[in-house]
């Protein structure tokens, strides 16, 4: 008989609530959870259809080795066996930073897992994190540690009481509020105009967003620094500071507002093409509305000045008085006081530096970007064994085809994913894990801790089925990976005995369930530890539990974290970065006529991992193309449908072309997310002819940013030509054409 639950989406940001129907222990339908507190019945077509990737005959249900013949089963025995011996055999003779992990963004959707990674590689003593941030987001977390005193702080929008909204290189609508939860996007906008607020998004494309609200602004990819620039210039030229808000909470202002001084709108128009006249309304409706915020996302992130565009964007928020506003900009409260605790313990505050590059680490992580060097590169340090956890390193970073070859030179290559990726097809081990159907879970960390939602709530959910397999949850793997390695968990003794003892009480009390730590136990004792009861009975409130609203006036002069409790708004780092930027500015100058790359995403699809499921690639002829304006197509001489060859100094992609109006002339977009043909493991998702963007961006210490660590994945220039030589399908691989 078929059951209903209730639970959450844990695919992106929005955690959107779900009705789950289960029957014969099979997952048969998923709805939107209408009565929910905060999503009230609003999902996409990925959280609806996500049980049908999730019980692909391609899941990895077992552990698997890599043999001649390619991939076989095995046992967790055998398995731990062989990666405990080879890691403590590695970690002997290299020592512990010989042992690297890549945390991808899977991995932050579960409140255990990151936690218990980091303790596996405490326990090793090693430092060689790395992570997806910083392919989209490192740049956030390192101007929020410089100006907030921690790199978590982020404010955000309130969407529900302002009155101008200005979005910069974001498209919500596709890809929701990076970092805040917003169910329903398309109708948060609408509503911000029907309440007579204005909306302005400023991008290379017009994009869905742009076409549900407000008005579009074309820009130039890749100069947005310079469109903050004289931004910031003219509202403190129009006199839109808030001179005692600045004098009593931050520091730096005389040092901004002479940085700013030169970049007129009428420099800027120069590189950005925006209007100097367009550029001054903005700033007029910011500053008419009384209550305004500028925001930005990746379109900004994965610029090659990702930092200062977002260090001018807080800036702006802040000496204008928004910051800490009602209808500006908010800071959320999470469960207990992440920032204070942070500061107090050290956490994500590591400030050692990278091997590679000389780059510090961003929440205890260093850039992915240099991952590549890291391995081929000998002396003390060097990466010989890598896990890589709820993520595809080799579809989502620079210089692809560098770090598939640099892989091939592992020790140890160890996968921990639903699937056989593209990374895991070089692995020596692939792991199974649990799907978020299949744990016991509270929304992650940046609701949780950080209260980055738009309407503050919990929400525990319970396993809505069970694995099919022998699949272990992240928390109970990494404790049997600690005890195998011989290397505690959090290099704790008592830590590590007392969690195998009630992994091992639990499967005494459970016998006909999957060997796993109690994870409901967990959740409640940090429930109970923030003074939010238990899991169980939060569990009761299956649509959810209202937390108490967002304030105004509730983080400026308390929670700020810096050593003098001031926002500080010129971090010594970034102004002497942007004092550089003059010479950019001329080499901008000279790319004129020069065609530029952006990525783009459908609502269809999520990074990578969901080209498995045929109804999500077919509407897309099983590849991505290159959009180009019509007045580009002419003069490339192109049309609907041909085959282009796209290049960088790093490679070369073959793909169809599709004309899209939407774009600004001068600017190619290419879907990033494809080129799967190197998965064994994906059999839908290997037959799609799609390509690679990252094959085109590069990699290596002196193409990252530098205050970051940020790739620089959009806004590059490419050339275009029409494909020459034969023109069939067989060009389109997710490798350079040359090697195609």
């Amino acid at each position: 008989m078929a059951e209903t639950h209730h639970t959450f989406c844990r695919i992106c940001e929005a955690l959107c609530g779900l009705e789950v129907d289960v029957d014969g222990g099979r997952v048969t339908a998923i709805r939107p959870d209408a009565e929910h507190v905060a999503t009230q019945g609003f999902s996409c077509p990925k959280g609806m259809k996500q049980h049908k990737m999730y019980a692909s005959p391609d899941r990895v249900r077992y552990p698997q080795r890599r043999s001649g013949a390619g991939f076989e089963r095995a046992s967790w025995d055998e398995a731990l066996s062989d990666i405990g011996a080879r890691v403590k055999r590695i970690r002997e003779e290299h020592g512990p930073d010989a042992i690297a992990m890549y945390v991808g963004t899977a991995a932050g959707f579960s409140v255990l897992h990151p936690i218990f990674a980091q303790g596996f590689m405490a326990g090793l003593g090693s430092r060689s994190m790395y992570a997806s941030a910083s392919q989209d987001c490192s740049n956030k977390f390192a101007v929020a540690r410089e100006m907030y005193g921690f790199p978590f702080t982020q404010p955000f929008p309130d969407l529900d009481r302002t009155g101008c909204l200005i979005v910069v290189g974001a498209n919500p609508v596709v890809s929701k509020w990076s970092f805040l939860q917003v169910p329903s996007p398309a109708r948060t906008l609408k509503g911000i105009e029907a309440r007579g607020g204005r909306v302005f998004f400023v991008d290379p494309r017009r994009t869905e967003s742009a076409k549900v609200a407000g008005e579009h602004v074309f820009i130039r990819p890749n100069t947005d620094v310079f469109f903050f620039l004289s931004f910031l210039r003219e509202l403190i030229a129009s006199g839109g500071v808030d001179r005692e808000r600045v004098d009593r909470h931050t520091t730096g202002f005389e040092a901004i507002a002479r940085l700013v001084e030169p970049w007129t709108p009428e420099r800027t128009a120069r590189v950005t093409n925006i209007d100097p006249g367009k550029l001054r309304e903005m700033v007029a409706s910011y500053r008419a509305a009384g209550r305004a915020a500028i925001y930005s996302s990746t379109g900004v992130n994965m610029g090659q000045n990702g930092s200062l565009a977002f260090w001018l964007q807080e800036c702006i928020n802040a000496i204008s008085g928004n910051l800490d506003r009602a209808g500006g900009t908010l800071v959320g409260r999470g469960i207990f006081d992440f920032a204070a605790f942070g500061r107090r313990t050290g956490t994500l505050l590591r400030d050692d530096r990278s091997r590679i590059g000389n780059f510090r680490s961003v929440n205890d992580a260093f850039p992915g970007g240099l991952l590549a060097d890291e391995i081929t590169t000998p002396g003390p340090g060097q990466v010989r064994a890598l896990f890589v956890t709820g993520g595809n390193p080799l579809i989502t970073m620079p210089g692809a085809e560098r770090l598939r070859r640099a892989f091939g030179k592992l020790d140890l290559l160890v996968t921990i994913d639903l699937f056989r990726n593209e990374t895991g097809s070089l692995a020596h081990w692939v792991l199974p894990a649990t799907s978020p159907l299949e744990r016991a879970d509270l929304p992650f960390i940046f609701p949780l801790l950080l209260g980055l939602q738009r309407r503050p709530y919990l929400q525990a959910s319970r396993a809505v089925v069970r694995q099919d397999g022998e699949q272990r949850d992240e928390a109970t793997l990494y404790l049997d990976l600690c005890r195998a390695a011989e290397a505690p968990l959090f290099g704790s003794k008592i830590a590590q005995r007392a969690l195998e003892g009630l992994t091992a009480l639990h499967s005494t009390l459970h016998p006909d369930e999957p060997r796993s730590l109690p994870q409901e136990l967990l959740l409640s004792a940090l429930l109970l530890a923030t003074g939010n009861g238990t899991f169980g009975r939060l569990a009761k409130s299956s649509h959810g539990r209202l937390r108490p609203p967002h304030r105004e006036d509730d983080f400026l002069g308390k929670r700020v974290v810096t050593d003098d409790g001031r926002v500080h708004l010129a971090p010594r780092a970034l102004v002497d970065r942007a004092q550089k930027l003059d010479a950019e500015y001329e080499a901008e100058l000279s790319r004129e006529g020069q065609l530029k790359l952006i990525t783009r995403r459908r609502v269809t699809t999520h990074n990578s991992w969901t080209h498995n499921l045929e109804e999500f690639v077919e509407t897309d002829n099983g590849t991505n193309h290159l959009y180009v304006h019509p007045d580009d197509a002419a003069r490339l001489g192109l049309r609907e449908g041909d085959l282009a060859d796209v290049s960088t100094d790093v490679a070369t992609v073959r793909v169809p072309v599709r004309l899209l109006a939407d774009l600004m002339p001068g600017t190619v977009a290419l879907p990033h997310g494809w080129g799967h043909q190197h998965a064994s493991g994906l059999s839908v998702a290997r037959k799609t002819r799609g390509v690679n963007v990252n094959l085109l961006a590069a990699d290596g210490p002196e193409r990252l940013e530098p205050l970051s660590g940020m790739a620089h994945l959009t806004g590059f220039v490419v050339s275009v030509r029409p494909a020459s030589g034969p023109q069939d399908t067989t060009s389109w691989s997710g490798l350079p054409a040359e090697e195609a």
